[in-house]
């Protein structure tokens, strides 16, 4: 398994993690059985970062990778986040809360409900605008005195937010969106932020939720429950534009030898070794698939030839609703 080190001299990690959201909420349909041998086969193949958050269910999602991780504790890295708030009175709303108070108390949930004594890797999953990042982070650190958590992070963050954050405690990762189809990072001042700082940028939907695989070639392909039937890029004019996009992607994985998520993820991870991807998956038969991205050897002029079939800001539509935006790059 290709590893890489997490922040400023930190751990290593393997290269491609796995995101376990779609397991337990936003895709559709859930198999508790098939997600669970999903993340048996990853850490038998030596994939160890496994990335959940309380939100995802809400909860159910870190019971599940606590269930698939007992006894097997020392062969996962685990990262989990804070900080979106969902109201039980209505679903689709989301809240931001960042008070240290609540710090403390989300740790102490996610550690009950995944089973283990401290946290691998703790994200700040949006940054709170009403409580300055200087007293989340404060608090987040002494979660680490507490050995409660080894390592921070913050999700979505600005540029400017890194570098406050950074002065009050070392930021390990940054997870952010970033694929083919998204390359705020590159664009935002994120990436470079990160370079400045030492710190890793943890990729996530790099296969652009799902449609880098080209499987996906109508919305009528979601269940009725998926989020993905309200997201502004799968939606009308917007589907058709970047379902384009996709097919000159197979075209080039076609004649590379590879699948259009290999290549996809391939590309992630050619754009720096302090860049992570934690593909989701909840099918053993499409971890393999991505897994096999780490043989896919990208030249400068295969690169050259991706961009300029999918170049930066090709892709249409926003990436969230416009309520989902408000919450980036704070």
């Amino acid at each position: 398994m290709q590893t890489r080190t997490l922040g400023k001299n930190g751990p290593h990690v393997s290269a491609l993690g796995l995101g376990c959201m779609g397991m337990s909420d936003f895709y559709g349909h859930r198999d508790d059985a098939e997600s669970i041998a999903t993340i048996h086969h990853a850490l038998d193949r030596g994939l160890n970062l496994l990335d959940t958050a309380d939100v995802y269910g809400p909860h159910r999602n870190e019971e599940l990778v606590g269930k698939a991780i007992k006894g097997r504790r020392e062969q996962a890295f685990v990262a989990t986040k804070f900080g979106i708030v969902r109201d039980p009175g209505n679903p689709a709303a989301r809240g931001v809360d960042g008070r240290p108070d609540y710090v403390r108390a989300s740790c102490d949930g996610s550690l009950k409900r995944l089973g283990i004594e401290t946290i691998d890797l703790y994200y700040q999953h949006r940054v709170d605008p009403n409580v300055p990042i200087e007293e989340t982070v404060g608090a987040m650190a002494e979660l680490v005195q507490a050995g409660k958590v080894r390592h921070l992070g913050l999700s979505e963050a600005s540029a400017a937010t890194l570098e406050r954050a950074s002065k009050v405690h070392p930021i390990a990762a940054l997870q952010s969106e970033f694929s083919l189809w998204t390359r705020d990072p590159q664009q935002n001042g994120m990436l470079d932020a990160c370079r400045r700082l030492g710190i890793s940028l943890v990729a996530y939907s790099p296969l652009g939720r799902g449609f880098l695989t080209g499987a996906i070639r109508s919305p009528e392909d979601f269940d009725a429950d998926d989020y993905r039937r309200s997201s502004p890029r799968f939606q009308g004019g917007n589907f058709a534009r970047n379902l384009a996009l996709v097919d000159r992607v197979k075209a080039l994985a076609a004649d590379k030898g590879c699948s259009p998520a290999q290549l996809a993820l391939a590309w992630v991870l050619a754009q720096g070794k302090d860049v992570l991807a934690i593909p989701g998956t909840k099918q053993r038969s499409r971890l393999d698939e991505n897994l096999g991205a780490l043989d896919v050897a990208l030249s400068v002029a295969e690169l050259a030839a991706i961009d300029a079939v999918f170049p930066p800001d090709a892709v249409a539509g926003e990436r969230y609703t416009a309520a989902g935006m408000a919450h980036l790059n704070r």
